[in-house]
């Protein structure tokens, strides 16, 4: 693991995210987002938090969350806990629904921006299309959804929580985004063998962009306050999002063709040496095998001449 690649990676992320290209890239994940969750909450918004409303009244919970809050003096939100309550609980799907916008519609435009401006030479091997690429998320959002929910009692525990929370987003990025970085260039192998060298790094990178997303999600919930502006602040969040995404994707596109090129290169050297051995054994049994006879007749030969 160099930080110094991770750091190389990561600039040249941010000027490829000024480019025009790719800032324009997050309109079509943004409008199938916006339609999807516009769609979404106007059908089931209300019956959910009604539900969850519901929930808190049986099991009287307000009284419980109430006093709970009252401690830390924000006894005033606890006429918000229920929808702040259902936020925190879509908040997933939401990142998840975006991701896999990114993952499906941005990242083979990202794949094709940097590896013609940065790695015309790099072979195309297609180790990867957008039926594996699609299973490969499913399998890691089923995953991460299961962990996520483990995880919700750690909420208990703001310490434990703030570190375990960015670990996950941060497998989570590094899981999706590295097949469909490597899926054009890399094999299988190739893309198997790079994971397992560099998983250090990328997941390095995948809890940094996890940090990132901390602003929208901050829009997210913050919309739970206003109900006028509740749609500005969740489609400015879902935009938001898209965006860390796209630099998150640029991110891992640099530093996985970076890696992909240097692997082959240092396959290139391995075979050329290992080539070299096999002439100089080749050489040396050739010699090996010269006639002795041959050899004393040509001394006698030579012998008689200089006579």
């Amino acid at each position: 693991m160099s930080m110094m690649v991770i750091a190389r990676a990561c600039a040249r992320a941010v000027v490829s995210q000024l480019h025009v290209r790719m800032l324009l890239l997050s309109l079509w994940p943004f409008l199938a987002s916006l339609a999807l969750w516009g769609l979404g909450m106007w059908w089931g918004m209300q019956r959910f938090i009604d539900i969850l409303q519901g929930y808190f009244i049986e099991f009287d919970l307000f009284k419980s969350v109430g006093e709970t809050l009252n401690l830390f003096g924000l006894f005033a939100l606890k006429t918000l806990i229920v929808p702040l309550l259902a936020m925190w609980m879509l908040l997933p799907i939401m990142v998840i629904t975006s991701l896999l916008a990114i993952a499906l519609f941005a990242m083979p435009a990202i794949n094709r921006h940097i590896s013609l401006r940065h790695y015309p030479q790099l072979e195309l091997r297609k180790g990867g299309n957008i039926i594996g690429s699609l299973l490969y998320a499913v399998g890691s959002f089923i995953l991460f959804i299961i962990l996520w929910l483990l995880s919700l009692p750690l909420l208990f525990f703001p310490p434990l929580h703030f570190i375990t929370q960015p670990l996950l987003w941060g497998w989570l990025s590094y899981r999706i985004m590295t097949y469909d970085a490597l899926a054009a260039h890399a094999d299988p192998e190739e893309r198997k063998g790079l994971i397992r060298e560099h998983r250090m790094s990328l997941l390095i990178i995948g809890v940094i962009t996890g940090l990132l997303g901390a602003a929208p999600t901050l829009l997210w919930l913050g919309g739970v306050f206003s109900f006028v502006l509740f749609p500005l602040m969740a489609g400015l969040a879902i935009w938001v999002y898209l965006l860390v995404f796209i630099f998150t994707g640029l991110w891992f596109q640099h530093y996985c063709l970076a890696a992909l090129e240097q692997r082959r290169k240092k396959m290139r050297e391995r075979e050329r040496v290992i080539d070299a051995n096999a002439a100089t054994d080749i050489d040396t049994e050739v010699d090996q095998r010269i006639d002795p006879s041959a050899e004393i007749t040509m001394l006698a030969s030579t012998e008689a001449l200089m006579k």
